[in-house]
């Protein structure tokens, strides 16, 4: 990654989440701004190993239900042990969280290396007991169905390996 300052307008948020000291003493020096129109989502994946494994991100705007999922190769080991064979998606996903506008999340150590973490694409979630932190949202209970409108993430995290010189394009 080529070095590069961040917009003015991220260094409040910037300076917030160094106080929580979640980068240990690293200083965040990667935003991603992603927007999300009514019925996308992000297939599972994991960010990799470019990324110091901490990952900070501010929703903006709809709900959506973040959900977590185990590696194919770890539900391969699991099920033959116990002399299974289905590895769908479905049977892998073992979490999801409810994001609510203005809220934050931190994904870090196993779940950042371990997991994988995807949205699913949909207009609106419906809202059930198996959301594991529905009892820290506001005003939502099960039954509801949240619809979702366009909604604008923040991605924050700290790349290790940057470029420090300058390049120069015509």
């Amino acid at each position: 990654m080529v070095i590069e300052s961040l917009p003015q307008w991220l260094q409040p948020s910037i300076n917030e989440l160094e106080k929580l000291n979640i980068f240990e003493d690293k200083k965040p020096n990667h935003v991603l701004v992603n927007e999300y129109q009514t019925g996308q989502g992000i297939m599972p994946h994991e960010d990799g190993p470019l990324f110091y494994p901490t990952v900070a991100t501010i929703s903006l705007s709809s709900p959506i239900l973040l959900d977590f999922y185990h590696h194919m190769n770890s539900t391969t080991e699991n099920n033959a042990e116990n002399n299974e064979s289905d590895t769908s998606l479905q049977e892998r996903h073992f979490l999801s969280l409810l994001l609510e506008p203005r809220s934050l999340i931190i994904v870090k150590d196993s779940m950042y290396t371990n997991h994988l973490h995807g949205i699913s694409e949909r207009a609106e979630d419906i809202i059930t007991d198996k959301i594991s932190n529905l009892d820290k949202c506001s005003d939502v209970k099960v039954g509801d169905v949240l619809r979702r409108t366009t909604r604008l993430s923040l991605t924050i995290r700290y790349v290790p390996k940057i470029i420090k010189t300058k390049f120069f394009l015509k």
